[in-house]
């Protein structure tokens, strides 16, 4: 079996393929590398100046090294074999979406590090108790959501769980690619 294509590899191959150093960058797409990348490893420190940075659909199973992405504020990891949410200290104060579809996360342990979050779309994973859904009223900014395809929607009458969300979280602004409306809201519209 072949080894994965490491960070500096895949980097590399994206300054060949621009005609730009990655440092210099500000988005940074590293996806569905052949053979695929299995380790963040710490070459993505040297991304001093990317604001975007995509590597979904590889073979990534932990979240780690983002120390030095500073400026980083939509990281792409969907389609990956990811388990956990930690690893996203560093970049707790800028990172506003989170693209981390088709993994297997079961839990949100580690979520509330991200104080700016908007956006995070975590569809088809692993989430399976309503008890992690409450890990969301931590983040203070977060606006669209997207957890379907979950098994928690299998277990649980959802549209329940969405209202104690919206409930909760109150900058919730869609759910699942629909717009929230809160009771005052349809108060006011008749």
């Amino acid at each position: 079996m072949s080894k994965g294509t490491t960070i500096k590899e895949a980097l590399s191959k994206c300054e060949e393929q621009n005609g730009q150093k990655a440092a210099e960058s500000k988005l940074v797409k590293l996806y569905a590398q052949i053979p695929p990348i299995e380790k963040m490893d710490a070459s993505l420190s040297t991304l001093v100046n990317c604001t975007q940075l995509s590597i979904s659909t590889n073979c990534i199973e932990k979240i780690a090294n983002l120390n030095g992405l500073k400026n980083l504020k939509i990281l792409s990891l969907g389609r990956n074999n990811i388990k956990s949410l930690t690893g996203l200290e560093a970049v707790g104060d800028t990172l506003e979406e989170l693209w981390i579809s088709y993994n297997q996360i079961e839990k949100l342990k580690g979520i509330n590090v991200l104080k700016k979050l908007k956006v995070l779309y975590m569809s088809n994973n692993s989430v399976k108790d309503t008890a992690e859904l409450t890990k969301l009223a931590e983040l203070p900014c977060l606006e669209d959501l997207l957890l379907i395809g979950n098994p928690i929607y299998e277990k649980f009458d959802m549209e329940k769980e969405k209202e104690v969300m919206i409930f909760k979280c109150c900058t919730l602004k869609k759910i699942d690619g629909i717009p929230v409306v809160r009771p005052e809201e349809e108060d006011s519209s008749s």
